[in-house]
């Protein structure tokens, strides 16, 4: 069954024409349902492309449309509106169901692929690298005098100027400035760094 494109479907039916013939597909009436089709799918598919934009995916959603027309025929109340609103109620809804899965599925793959990133070599090994290094520089600084250590904390780590450092250490700028030198040079030595 190929879904008529909109060249393709007759004349506009009578008023109250396509509620008689729903009303005979629910009774199981191929030929109503035939005409009905003919009246119908122009719109349907219309209807189903604008909201997809995929040709192909816009034919599969309209058929399947129009083949829940023919089993669900009989749940339509001519009360609630007419038998085209009801018709394009369900392209509509159909369609829209459509988008929600594709992006559902494209919600889906994405997460997938988020967790099961593994990080680069080269991300790994900067990482181990990096705690290598600090473990060596903690080693080191455990190798200097307690005043070597408290001159080159408050100078290096914690931002003093000289000055400040000395005024917190309670000692002469020269002495802290001597600290700091040979603090340095013992920890240059211990992580092996050249000159």
């Amino acid at each position: 069954m190929r879904v008529a494109a909109r060249g393709d479907q007759s004349p506009a039916p009578r008023p109250g024409a396509l509620e008689s013939l729903l009303d005979r597909v629910a009774r199981g009436d191929q030929e109503a349902f035939e005409r009905l089709y003919s009246a119908v799918a122009g719109s349907v598919l219309g209807l189903v492309r604008g909201v997809l934009r995929d040709p192909a995916q816009s034919e599969e959603v309209a058929q399947e449309v129009l083949i829940e027309v023919w089993r669900c025929a009989a749940r339509f109340d001519a009360r609630r509106g007419s038998a085209m609103a009801w018709i394009t109620t369900l392209a509509h809804r159909r369609a829209v169901d459509r988008v929600r899965s594709a992006q559902a599925s494209a919600d889906r793959e994405s997460r997938v692929a988020a967790h099961s990133h593994s990080p680069a070599f080269d991300e790994v090994s900067e990482q181990v690298e990096r705690r290598l290094e600090r473990e060596q520089v903690r080693r080191c600084m455990g190798q200097l005098t307690e005043l070597q250590r408290e001159s080159v904390t408050l100078a290096y780590y914690r931002g003093y100027t000289y000055r400040e450092t000395a005024d917190v250490l309670g000692a002469a700028l020269g002495t802290v400035k001597t600290r700091l030198r040979d603090g340095l040079i013992r920890l240059r030595d211990c992580l092996g760094v050249s000159v």
